[in-house]
């Protein structure tokens, strides 16, 4: 979901719904817009919410599959790389985003993926919707969440455990 080009997306009727904000703590400035614009989402539409600190993003998995556990209706995982001179950003960004689809398809809980994985701060910057910043993904992160969360509901048989009725 970026830039142009985005879908509207359908995130009726998730009023109530308890969500866990997952949220690296590296590059405070740009996390610190990422977990503005999803709490943003989340508050405008009166969904329920927890924010949960990791160090850094290869952490976001694993307390994103304790929240799904712990039966939050949908997780947001929240986390900036910025690519250095080592192979290390390949490294953290393909075992966060291996990592984060995992807990989605393991536990059927969405998981809206809010990695930023940039060639410089800039970029970074550019993405966190912070003023001045051409993107928002905290919130875009948060509204696939919530989005992922109708869509399952509509598939699943009335009165399916693991999903809101």
């Amino acid at each position: 979901m970026s830039g142009s080009g985005a879908p509207t997306l359908d995130i009726a009727g998730v009023a109530g719904l308890r969500v866990a904000v997952v949220a690296s703590s590296w590059h405070e400035t740009v996390m610190d817009g990422l977990v503005a614009g999803a709490v943003r989402a989340l508050d405008a539409l009166e969904v329920r919410h927890d924010l949960v600190r990791v160090p850094g993003a290869f952490e976001l998995p694993i307390v994103a599959r304790a929240s799904a556990v712990a039966g939050y209706d949908a997780v947001v995982a929240l986390g900036v790389v910025i690519r250095g001179g080592t192979p290390h950003f390949e490294y953290v960004c393909q075992a966060a985003t291996d990592g984060l689809a995992r807990v989605a398809a393991d536990t059927g809980v969405p998981v809206g993926f809010g990695l930023l994985t940039c060639d410089d701060e800039a970029q970074a910057l550019a993405r966190a919707g912070l003023p001045g910043s051409t993107e928002d993904k905290g919130r875009e992160a948060a509204e696939a969440a919530l989005a992922t969360v109708v869509t399952l509901r509509s598939l699943a048989p009335k009165g399916s455990v693991g999903f809101a009725s």
